[in-house]
C-alpha cells in the first residue's frame, strides 16, 4: 500500500460511491487476529452480491448533524500491517450502518489520519489536532498503546470519544471517561501467554523487550503468571533494566546476554524490531521453536525470513476465531475500496465493533455528539443486562422499542466495565509453520 504522499485514505471514490461485489470470490485463508464469539452474528447476507458504500466524510460535516467516524490508525510505521484490517473494519461498519438507515436519520461517514508509531509522536499529535478541528462523533485508534497515550488527553480535553481496537496497556484502564477500547488489557493476554509457556514445560524464561508501554506492561503480566506457576525469569525481567529502545536495529549484545542466562524459552516483545531479533537468535544457534511472541509481532513472515526459520515458534493475538463470512466481507470491502487484497485480520473485528457500539450509543442517546455516545456506550455493550442482539438493524429495532440491549459483535468481547475495558475476551494461540506463517492452533477465553 502506497501512502507516502498523504495521510488521508481511500481516494478510489468520493462521497458515497456504491461498491457492488460478489463475496463468494473474495475469501482468504489468513487467520491473523480472528474472533470466536459472535461468529453467527457476522454472517453475510444470503444473496450472492452485496452492495457496500465508501462513505468518506465531506469537509462541512460535524458530529452535530452526522455520525462522523474519525480514525487515527497506522498507515505508516512499524504497525502499518495493522492498518488495512482496522481500516476495513471501520469502513465496513459505516457502510452497513448507512444501509440500515443511518443513525437516528443522520448519515454516517468516515475519515482516517495516520498514527505513525512511537518512534515519531509528531505524526499522531498532528492527527489528534486534525480530529479536534473536524469535530467527529468518535475516533477509532490508535493501534499502539504508547501512541494513544500521546494524544488521549487532547481528545479527552475536547470531550471527544476515543475507542481503540488494539490498545492493551494496563496504563489505559480507567484512564479517562472518554477513552474506551474493544481489545482486552494485557492482564488477559499476559495470563494466556504465561500459562502457555509454563504448560509447555519451560522453567527458565528470558525476555527481549523494548522500552515501550505496551512491551513492559505485557512483559510484567507474562512474568507474573509464569513465576506464579513456579517458573523463573533469568533475563529481561521487571526492574532488571534490560529493555532496548524502540526502533533499534541491531541486537547482537542483547541476544548474547539473553542466551548467556541459559533460558529454556525466550519471549520477544517488540514490533518491527522482531525482523532483526529473529535472525540474530538463529545465527547464535537458538532453538527457534522455543520463541514466543504476542499480538505486536505474531504476524506472517513468509517474505522476511528463510523457510523454516520460525517453525514451531508460538504467539498470541487477542480475539477468537472469526467466522469466514465476516472475513469475506472485510476482504470484499477493502478489495474494492483500496484495490488490494486484505491478508491480515488482526483487530478488524474490534474496529468494526468500535464503530457499531458508538453508533448504537448515539441511537440510544438520541444524537450523534461525543458526549451522548460517551454516556450510553457501556449500556449498549450489555452493562445494563439488556437483550442480546447481533446486528446493527436488530439492535436499533430494540432500542426504538425502548429496550435495553447487549450488542454482541464479531470481536466476541463482553460488556464494557467500569474501567471502560471489555469485561471478557478471547485470545488466540498461534504456531508458525515451515513458511514462517502464523496459524491458529487454539483459543482461550479470559475474564477480568
Amino acid at each position: 500500500m502506497n501512502r507516502s504522499t498523504t495521510a488521508s485514505w481511500l481516494k478510489v471514490m468520493a462521497g458515497a460511491a456504491t461498491l457492488s461485489l460478489a463475496l463468494t470470490a473474495c475469501g482468504s485463508d489468513s487467520d491473523d487476529g480472528d474472533t470466536d464469539a459472535g461468529s453467527e452474528s457476522s454472517e453475510s447476507p444470503t444473496s450472492e452480491t452485496v452492495t457496500y458504500t465508501n462513505d468518506e466524510c465531506s469537509g462541512d460535516t460535524t458530529s452535530a448533524d452526522t455520525f462522523k467516524v474519525g480514525g487515527i490508525l497506522p498507515l505508516t510505521g512499524n504497525l502499518a500491517y495493522l492498518g488495512p484490517p482496522e481500516i476495513a473494519g471501520v469502513g465496513l461498519a459505516v457502510s452497513e450502518i448507512n444501509e440500515a438507515g443511518g443513525v437516528g436519520g443522520a448519515d454516517a461517514c468516515h475519515f482516517v489520519e495516520d498514527s505513525g508509531d512511537s518512534t515519531d509522536m509528531s505524526i499522531s499529535t498532528a492527527a489528534a489536532q486534525t480530529m479536534v478541528a473536524e469535530k467527529p462523533s468518535v475516533v477509532v485508534g490508535a493501534a499502539s498503546s504508547s501512541v494513544s497515550l500521546n494524544f488521549v488527553d487532547t481528545l479527552t480535553d475536547n470531550k471527544i470519544v476515543q475507542i481503540s481496537p488494539a490498545n492493551t496497556a494496563l496504563d489505559l484502564s480507567g484512564y479517562s471517561d472518554f477513552y474506551f477500547r474493544t481489545a482486552p488489557p494485557d492482564t488477559i493476554q499476559g495470563n494466556a501467554l504465561g500459562n502457555l509457556i509454563a504448560q509447555d514445560g519451560h522453567q527458565r524464561l528470558a525476555f527481549l523487550v523494548f522500552n515501550d508501554t505496551y512491551g513492559t506492561g505485557l512483559r510484567n503480566a507474562v512474568e507474573q503468571t509464569f513465576t506464579d506457576a513456579g517458573g523463573e525469569v533469568v533475563y529481561g525481567g521487571k526492574g532488571d533494566g534490560d529493555e532496548f529502545p524502540a526502533g533499534q536495529t541491531t541486537f547482537s549484545s542483547e541476544v548474547t546476554a539473553a542466551l548467556n542466562s541459559s533460558p529454556d524459552a525466550i519471549v520477544i516483545l517488540a514490533f518491527d524490531e522482531t525482523k532483526a531479533i529473529v535472525p540474530e537468535l538463529a545465527q547464535q544457534g537458538w532453538d527457534m521453536s522455543k520463541i514466543y511472541m504476542t499480538d505486536g509481532n505474531t504476524a506472517d513472515y513468509t517474505k522476511d525470513f528463510e523457510a523454516g526459520t520460525l517453525e514451531g515458534a508460538q504467539g498470541t493475538i487477542p480475539g477468537g476465531d472469526t467466522a469466514q463470512e465476516f472475513k469475506d466481507k472485510l476482504v470484499a470491502w477493502y478489495d474494492q475500496a483500496e484495490n488490494e487484497t486484505l491478508t491480515d485480520f488482526a483487530y478488524g473485528a474490534e474496529s468494526y465493533d468500535a464503530v457499531m457500539l458508538a453508533a448504537l450509543a448515539a441511537v440510544k442517546g438520541g444524537d450523534t455528539t461525543p458526549t451522548t455516545i460517551q454516556k450510553n456506550l457501556p449500556a449498549v455493550s450489555g452493562a445494563t443486562d439488556g437483550e442480546e442482539c447481533t446486528t446493527y438493524a436488530d439492535c436499533v429495532e430494540l432500542l426504538d422499542a425502548g429496550e435495553e440491549i447487549k450488542y454482541t459483535g464479531p470481536s466476541g468481547i463482553g460488556p464494557i466495565n467500569k474501567d471502560n475495558d471489555p469485561s471478557s475476551a478471547f485470545v488466540g494461540i498461534y504456531s508458525f509453520n515451515g513458511d514462517n506463517k502464523n496459524e491458529r492452533t487454539g483459543t482461550v477465553e479470559g475474564k477480568i
